[in-house]
């Protein structure tokens, strides 16, 4: 198939990703998740803190939607660039004050 039949298949996901759990950036996703966990357990240890606890969720949803949103934005300016790119090299007229030797 070509690779227009392969994303109208779904066989395409670009956003569909596994990581090494040695690397750099499972260190940082562990780091999150830990203190995502320690932040958790202390509100919840303290009295009265609904509100709090709330808040908090809200706002480690908050930065995983802007989050996804900026990963969606950089993935199309980069689907853009490349097209343009490919424009620019393939299909556009050369203008240049050189030309071949004959």
């Amino acid at each position: 198939m070509n690779i227009l039949e392969e994303l109208y298949y779904g066989n395409l996901r670009p956003v569909e990703k596994c990581f090494d759990r040695n690397s750099q950036y499972a260190k940082f996703v562990r780091i999150i998740g830990d203190n995502e966990e320690k932040l958790t357990t202390f509100l919840q240890a303290l009295p009265e803190t609904a509100e709090e606890q709330h808040l908090f969720s809200q706002l480690m949803n908050a930065q995983i939607e802007l989050l996804a949103f900026s990963e969606k934005n950089r993935f199309i300016e980069g689907f853009q660039f490349g097209a343009r790119f490919l424009l620019d090299s393939l299909v556009l007229p050369q203008q240049s004050v050189l030309r071949d030797i004959s």
